[in-house]
């Protein structure tokens, strides 16, 4: 068990070694292997550091596990933040966001001359938001995001259903059975 990256981070590795085990995702790294410790689980194992396993007793049965050996994972201050303020300062809705480290890619280094060489690390972003591509407001949005991305691609747009909330489908209006007729304050003429 570990958070979902870090299985994602691990998979190749865990089928090399012939390990038919369930994955089960879990918060955060650290967290796993103290539900690990707390709960005695003997045959259950955690991925995470070996700090946590110092921290919380438990043996390091594998290092280096990792799929790609210069893998590192960090979340970079402000990222997040910057990708949801370009959509909110454009009242903008996200109906999604995902980001992930860049896989390939995780770390560029940045020259900077008031502070020198620093490290920046890249993420891919999964977002769905309520704006038309051909809305100006989502094509600044993405044009600010792309400012501190090195990759932006946008994977389709597809229309949203405007039907009110509770208000009967066009395929319910459409069925075999015509409506009732409204109410009427009179009786029909007799024949």
């Amino acid at each position: 068990m570990s958070h979902p990256q870090a299985l994602a981070q691990c998979e190749l590795t865990l089928t090399r070694l012939g390990l038919n085990v369930t994955r089960e995702a879990f918060d955060d790294t650290a967290g796993a292997a103290e539900h690990v410790a707390n709960n005695g689980l003997r045959d259950t194992a955690a991925i995470a550091s070996a700090r946590a396993a110092e921290l919380y007793g438990l043996q390091v049965l594998a290092d280096g596990i990792q799929d790609d050996s210069s893998n590192v994972t960090r979340f970079g201050t402000s990222v997040l933040f910057k990708v949801l303020s370009a959509f909110a300062f454009r009242d903008i809705s996200l109906t999604k966001i995902e980001s992930r480290p860049h896989r390939h890619r995780p770390i560029r280094l940045v020259d900077d001359a008031n502070v020198g060489t620093a490290k920046h690390f890249e993420y891919m972003f999964y977002v769905d938001f309520e704006a038309s591509m051909a809305d100006t407001r989502a094509q600044n949005a993405l044009a600010e995001i792309q400012e501190f991305t090195s990759f932006l691609r946008v994977l389709g747009s597809y229309p949203m259903d405007m039907t009110p909330w509770g208000a009967p489908s066009s395929s319910a209006s459409s069925s075999t059975n015509p409506p009732p007729p409204p109410p009427s304050s009179s009786a029909p003429p007799s024949s």
